[in-house]
């Protein structure tokens, strides 16, 4: 039992940050763009949410109030996500490229900045590295909650773990409730299953393609933060994300759309992200294997979702295609 806990707990440290950039591309694809820079714009949030905690040290010259570190780590990612999906945005909503091909830019973009301002971070004159101070990297660790933290199997399961774990959950069902229960939500719903039907009922097509993919790419570069800061400890690591961008789109199709089964879907590939140190190479599987696991049951998902034809788990109608106003 112990050995199982441990397992679901560390499934879920791990397919928290998959679950941000699955949720932001729900949001995306609700509206009817699919952008397939999900993985340039966690790697956008992974530089600017380290950034903005250590040079924001090296300006003040003392570590940060944890509570305030996660702010500007959450705020500076947040930004960056955003600002890519606004690119993403202008070329594809206002100029009508061709959505998957900017994304896959977007994804380029994303990698290259991210790899390159990565390393450049905490260096200093003569050698040496500067990270993150352990009173600021406090705020990114696992909470203790006063007696719910010591209840046996779902004190480990449920109540110890970090903040951006239960934000994540609480943010899944947010954005369940807002597009199945709100009149905001409704509307984007129809831009991303008729554009032009919304469009004549008076619902402005551009704004709500333009917030809610910007906003979904908020939430990806939060993804992209939680990797660098919770699971990389506050130290930049080459290749930070690790492709988990694209198992973040293929997700989103696991998920049937729907940011509840998200959880699940991230749940799952946490656990195949782990699985390695529970079953290690010495039982004769090569650590090979392990490393293309996740990447393998992706293909193997996509091949079953795609022959189910269920109505309420399709996509939506017009995803990936431009909306001309002058055609409707």
């Amino acid at each position: 039992m112990d050995l199982f806990v441990a397992f679901i707990s560390l499934a879920i440290i791990s397919g928290t940050g998959i679950l941000f950039g699955t949720l932001g591309e729900i949001l995306t694809q609700k509206s009817g763009n699919i952008n397939l820079g999900v993985e340039g714009m966690m790697f956008m949030g992974a530089v600017s949410g380290l950034a903005g905690v250590i040079l924001i040290e090296q300006a003040i010259g003392a570590s940060l109030n944890p509570v305030l570190a996660v702010l500007i780590a959450v705020v500076a990612s947040f930004i960056t996500g955003a600002f890519g999906a606004f690119l993403y945005s202008v070329i594809v909503i206002s100029m009508r490229a061709q959505q998957n091909v900017t994304g896959i830019a977007l994804t380029i973009f994303g990698a290259g900045i991210g790899n390159f301002f990565g390393p450049l971070l905490g260096r200093v004159p003569g050698g040496g590295a500067v990270t993150v101070s352990r009173e600021a990297m406090s705020g990114f660790r696992a909470l203790n909650i006063p007696i719910l933290s010591d209840i046996p199997i779902l004190g480990p399961l449920l109540f110890s773990h970090n903040i951006f774990i239960y934000l994540a959950v609480a943010l899944a069902i947010s954005i369940s409730i807002f597009f199945k229960r709100t009149r905001v939500g409704l509307n984007l719903r129809a831009v991303g299953e008729n554009p032009a039907t919304a469009d004549a009922a008076g619902i402005n097509v551009t704004r709500y393609k333009y917030l809610a993919t910007c906003i979904g790419g908020g939430i990806c570069g939060i993804g992209g933060m939680y990797f660098s800061m919770v699971i990389f400890n506050g130290i930049w690591v080459h290749q930070a994300v690790q492709s988990w961008g694209w198992i973040a789109v293929a997700l989103v199709i696991f998920s049937t759309w729907n940011p509840i089964r998200a959880m699940l879907g991230a749940l799952i590939f946490g656990g195949l992200q782990v699985v390695n140190v529970y079953l290690p190479a010495g039982h004769g599987i090569p650590t090979q294997f392990f490393v293309a696991l996740p990447f393998l049951v992706t293909i193997l998902v996509l091949i079953v979702t795609s022959s189910r034809r269920i109505k309420e788990h399709s996509p939506p109608s017009s995803l990936g295609t431009n909306y001309f106003r002058e055609e409707r």
